[in-house]
């Protein structure tokens, strides 16, 4: 399975969904809390042009937003 990342803030509604979505498909993934960590923060902006979260990162495919049929589609999930 392909390297899943999530940038993520702990009051952040999506963020959560997000994760919900990973735990009920058995998805492990990294999480940065770019609230507290601003090198993460200037990671995530680098790699998606956005200062929103959630950004996800799934292999070198960089999703903004709880976008669920992306994610699904590029973790070849049905």
């Amino acid at each position: 399975m392909q390297q899943v990342t999530i940038y993520s803030t702990p009051t952040c509604v999506y963020c959560g969904m997000a994760k919900k979505f990973f735990a009920e498909h058995n998805v492990k993934y990294n999480e940065y809390n770019v609230s507290e960590d601003s090198g993460k923060a200037e990671e995530m902006i680098w790699k998606s042009g956005q200062s929103g979260v959630p950004v996800i990162e799934i292999g070198k495919k960089v999703i903004v937003g709880f976008d669920k049929q992306a994610i699904k589609e590029a973790l070849r999930l049905k």
